[in-house]
């Protein structure tokens, strides 16, 4: 059953009621949802300004907040947590500012329609576990081709081979040709038997020695015994692992992003 603590809900408010309303929320620290037609100024490492259009602004109990488009998972314009926020009414148009000290940065949120206020108090203690795909995986060692071993370095990914296609595909230090096969939970007998056939088929082809190493958290029971008969190896990879570098590689991205000034 959900929960929630002094749900107020305003629809269609005139800008006088929806400040009164806003200011409340802010100095109570509550989840703040604002619908409506609005314009935004950013002023801090960069200066930008975002035109009118309906739009949603969030502010958390934490003081972060956060102008969404009706399009796009990203926020247009946003802050971090640890804003001091001011709400203010000039001329029927309603300006929420957000500031941070350290860097000195504001937002200014301007609107002149609104749609909807509501504010709540949210109780949330789960725990958040954080997974990846196989393609996720493969996306995390193609990124930081070390998670296989030191001195890896990638040819080609999604090789086309003649029984199907190799998730990595390298040489390793040494000068050795690497096949990676992925596998996102306990890897079995299937596994290796597949990655046994893509390195025959490269084996055909290729001058030089060639690898093949399993990649997956763990594998079964007699799996061990199948890999040694077959000359392969087993790298374990924890998913949560790849999950983490993509998300940190993502943070990065979105940083040097607003450094350039280009979303603010």
């Amino acid at each position: 059953m959900s929960y929630y603590k002094s749900l107020n809900v305003l629809v269609n408010p005139q800008i006088a009621e929806a400040e009164k309303a806003i200011k409340e929320a802010v100095s109570q620290r509550k989840t703040l949802l604002v619908i409506g037609n609005c314009w935004v100024h950013y002023l801090g490492r960069a200066k930008s300004k975002l035109e009118q259009g309906e739009r949603i602004l969030i502010i958390k109990e934490d003081g972060s907040i956060l102008v969404h488009r009706p399009v796009g998972y990203e926020p247009v314009n946003w802050q971090p947590p640890g804003c001091i926020f001011n709400v203010q009414t000039k001329e029927n148009v309603l300006e929420i500012r957000a500031v941070r000290q350290k860097p000195a940065e504001s937002v200014k949120v301007f609107f002149d329609q609104i749609q909807l206020v509501s504010a709540f108090s949210l109780r949330d203690s789960g725990e958040f576990s954080l997974y990846a795909s196989e393609e996720d995986m493969q996306k995390a060692i193609l990124m930081e081709p070390s998670l296989l071993e030191e001195g890896f370095n990638i040819i080609s990914y999604e090789k086309k081979v003649e029984p199907g296609f190799v998730d990595v595909y390298g040489i390793s230090k040494d000068g050795r040709l690497v096949v990676v096969e992925i596998k996102r939970k306990v890897a079995g007998k299937d596994a290796v038997i597949q990655l046994a056939k893509y390195i025959d088929a490269i084996k055909g082809k290729a001058n030089r020695e060639v690898r093949g190493v399993l990649v997956a958290p763990n594998i079964a029971k007699d799996v061990q015994r199948l890999l040694a008969t077959l000359g392969l190896e087993f790298k374990a990879l924890d998913p949560r692992k790849c999950a983490e570098i993509l998300k940190k590689s993502e943070a990065r991205k979105l940083e040097a992003f607003f450094k350039e000034g280009t979303s603010q």
